[in-house]
């Protein structure tokens, strides 16, 4: 039984199966670590399950199957690419330093707080309610939304949000400030989205804003929809289709801080925050560990051969 056992551990074919597991385990956190963001995450994890059917349907020998998914993988790689080259600029210039170690450690970049994000909203809506400036804010508070919801996508901006862009975006001489600005963390994804009215009788006070405000959180709970009225500066508050008006920017600052909780972004980072801090402790021991265990298994071996 030990003979066979460890016949089977000193097998070089095991031995390169567990590296191979094992190199393509720390590439995939050291692409967790580089993005590091909730709203990211879901792109690696979909990367991640394509990877993984691909892997199982040659093991399966569906050949067709495979084929697809192959394809799909080369492609998403490429689409990942192009959507994080900041991130992966900065990963290639770590490598041909040298500096892998770092790859396996959070960046330690500072992230914008939501409360940060939430006062540079409600100062933009304030002085745009002020000046009586119409204006439509979409803002994300779990999962992405789908562009198909949307009648217009709008056109990408993945920016920062801040109180002077979306004055900008939503003033009268811009091409953009007809449609909507979608929010999503603390990035401004698009502007000029044009978003499905809806179908239910509202007051005439209400206009198409209001409309559209209503009609997205009615197909899309996921969402809160701010509105500031072009004809009286009044703000709104738009949720699964309820309108919560008129409000003053103090009572929308309020709401919006009841809705947002920060520790939702962490708890959803935590366990890669926490994993990095285990990997980065302990790693170079475990990894030492492991090579110097199969010294010693390899060594044995050799020693054996050598006295028959």
């Amino acid at each position: 039984m030990g003979d066979a056992l460890r016949k089977w551990l000193t097998d070089p074919s095991w031995v390169l199966r567990l590296v191979d597991v094992g190199l393509v385990l720390a590439l995939t956190y050291m692409v967790l670590v580089i993005i590091g963001e909730r709203r990211t995450l879901w792109v690696v994890r979909g990367f991640i399950i394509l990877m993984l059917a691909s892997v199982l349907s040659k093991s399966l020998d569906l050949f067709l199957l495979s084929f697809v998914l192959d394809k799909l993988v080369v492609g998403s790689a490429v689409a990942m690419a192009v959507i994080f080259q900041s991130e992966f600029r900065r990963f290639l210039e770590q490598l041909g330093r040298g500096e892998i170690m770092q790859l396996f450690h959070h960046p330690g970049r500072v992230m914008p707080k939501q409360d940060s994000v939430t006062d540079e909203i409600v100062d933009a809506v304030k002085e745009l309610s002020q000046n009586r400036i119409g204006a439509l804010i979409i803002m994300e508070t779990s999962s992405p939304i789908d562009e198909q919801d949307f009648s217009v996508p709008g056109v990408k901006l993945n920016a920062e949000v801040s109180k002077e862009l979306l004055q900008t975006i939503f003033q009268t001489s811009t091409l953009l400030h007809d449609g909507a600005v979608l929010i999503a963390g603390s990035r401004i994804v698009a502007a000029g989205v044009i978003l499905p009215l809806s179908e239910r009788t509202a007051s005439r006070q209400l206009g198409t804003r209001h409309r559209a405000a209503m009609g997205i959180t009615e197909r899309v709970e996921n969402c809160l929809c701010i509105v500031v009225s072009e004809e009286t500066g009044s703000i709104s508050l738009a949720e699964r289709g309820v309108l919560n008006r008129p409000l003053t920017s103090s009572k929308l600052k309020e709401l919006l801080e009841l809705r947002f909780s920060p520790s939702s972004d962490e708890r959803a980072v935590a366990p890669i925050r926490t994993l990095g801090r285990q990997i980065g402790s302990g790693g170079q021991a475990v990894f030492g560990r492991l090579f110097g265990w199969l010294g010693r298994l390899f060594g044995s071996r050799s020693s054996s051969r050598d006295k028959k």
